[in-house]
């Protein structure tokens, strides 16, 4: 698997998809590169559909055939697209774990994930990609991982209204569905579904 520099996207934009305070696009606003800080060409129509492919593949921390994915089983659910591709997104394993705080980055998420750290339902799934469902309960076994659960409690983020987080049990459960427009996301998701019904 190639290894790509995580925050390469933040520079390009000029500032941090996570929101995250010691991203080099916080010193460093501009691209990378001897003409990162030059001005940068209006970009095309297609130039702007594709960087919002990219900037919501980066968030979530996802390859293109997983997001590609995504939106053809959001395509072919009942109701709109777009609230159908980010639910399913927001509601992916490896997402629940990073946005109720019980790993710091979607990248640390994955890896306790894949690492068999994380049980839903007192079962464990090591599977990120694993579509999460109302009322389920995500967990980390505290007496077992207690280095994980620990990370876990000094983890700092604003969760969600959709997930009911016990910070010291280290347990999350899946309250409802998220209504529209109520998933915090910077990303113009429909521009996301305009660049794949090309």
């Amino acid at each position: 698997m190639q290894v790509r520099a995580k925050h390469k996207l933040c520079r390009r934009i000029g500032a941090c998809i996570w929101g995250m305070p010691k991203c080099p696009s916080t010193k460093r606003p501009f691209r990378a590169g001897q003409h990162g800080k030059t001005g940068q060409k209006k970009m095309s129509i297609y130039g702007e559909l594709l960087l919002e492919k990219q900037k919501l593949k980066s968030f979530y921390g996802l390859t293109e055939k997983q997001l590609k994915l995504t939106y053809q089983d959001a395509k072919r659910s009942k109701g709109q697209t777009d609230y159908r591709f980010l639910k399913n997104l927001e509601f992916k394993l490896a997402s629940v774990v990073y946005r109720s705080g019980l790993a710091p980055t979607i990248f640390a998420a994955k890896q306790v994930v894949s690492h068999r750290h994380i049980k839903v339902d007192g079962k464990i799934i090591d599977r990120a990609s694993y579509q999460v469902k109302p009322g389920q309960v995500i967990s980390i076994d505290v007496e077992k991982n207690p280095a994980i659960a620990n990370i876990a409690k000094n983890t700092n983020c604003e969760v969600p209204p959709y997930f009911e987080v016990d910070k010291e049990k280290c347990k999350v459960t899946v309250a409802r569905e998220p209504a529209q427009g109520e998933i915090p996301c910077a990303i113009e998701v429909m521009k996301v579904v305009e660049f794949y019904a090309r």
